[in-house]
């Protein structure tokens, strides 16, 4: 298992943490998503075999917002 912190711009409330969190966490392969929204920070426990994380950044991108690592 992987444990990277992403940070992610756009994120404002509830809901997107909400989105972030599932989308990512319906991923096979990712053990576990928290957002960190004060921090824009999203951090996340994958298996890179399964979910690489290019597709987990794609993923959160699809929900309207930047990741940078």
């Amino acid at each position: 298992m992987e444990n990277q912190t992403l940070h992610v711009q756009g994120m404002s409330c509830q809901h997107c943490v909400q989105a972030v969190e599932e989308s990512v966490g319906q991923l096979d392969g990712v053990a576990s998503v928290t957002v960190h929204l004060n921090d824009a920070k999203v951090d996340v426990q994958f298996d890179e075999t399964k979910a690489p994380l290019t597709k987990i950044v794609e993923t959160i991108e699809d929900q309207g917002y930047d990741v940078t690592q």
